[in-house]
């Protein structure tokens, strides 16, 4: 499946979550890309729009190689094998993470301007993102989003490769994802458009979509 751009797959996938006839959503999405793809999900559920942030954890002296990942809550999720292979200490870790945790921080000031984020607890929250490649930061978000007492947890993407899909799926109550292919080398490769969003974009929905009651 194919998707002309992030508003295109945030409208199919809205579409596939309305027949779950869900209450008391709210939708959260990772920025920057899956906000916009979750613009169409709080359109179709009529819920409100927040963010949940992971960012990944680079190794030291490879920062491109994700080790772990963390969110704005300070949970923190690593891969142990692979920590224990470049012989990374959890001190280390957790230096890497409070540095991360600090980003962070300033992204959610920015995105919410100042507004709280909405409550979780007892709701049906949708997390969504524009697709999965590792599922690191994705499982981080679902952590911390367990941890703040949802009456129901959903994962929903437009694509995913069909194995990551399958580690995902028990540690949520739900998970749609419109296309999981064997074959696999970037999310990018199922959109036509795949342009970078910008700090600006999200700033905006959120001050759109962020209320309960989506009108438009």
């Amino acid at each position: 499946m194919i998707f002309q751009d992030r508003l295109d797959a945030g409208d199919k996938l809205g579409q596939a979550l309305q027949k779950l006839n869900l209450k008391g959503v709210v939708i959260l999405g990772i920025p920057r890309g899956g906000v916009i793809v979750a613009k169409g999900v709080a359109k179709a559920l009529n819920a409100p729009l927040d963010v949940i942030i992971p960012r990944k954890i680079g190794a030291p002296h490879n920062p491109e190689v994700a080790i772990g990942a963390v969110t704005q809550d300070g949970t923190v999720i690593k891969d142990e094998a692979l920590v224990h292979l470049l012989g990374i200490t959890d001190d280390e870790i957790e230096a890497m993470a409070k540095h991360v945790s600090g980003e962070i921080s300033r992204r959610v000031n920015t995105y919410r301007g100042g507004r709280p984020g909405l409550k979780l607890m007892g709701k049906t929250v949708v997390v969504v993102d524009d697709g999965i490649a590792t599922g690191f930061t994705v499982q981080a978000a679902l952590k911390s989003v367990r941890g703040m007492k949802p009456r129901r947890l959903i994962l929903a993407v437009p694509v995913a490769p069909s194995e990551i899909i399958k580690s995902l799926q028990v540690q949520v109550d739900d998970l749609v994802c419109l296309d999981s292919p064997e074959l696999f080398y970037a999310v990018g490769q199922f959109y036509v458009d795949f342009d970078q969003t910008t700090d600006e974009e999200v700033i905006e929905l959120l001050a759109e979509y962020g209320k309960a009651g989506v009108t438009n």
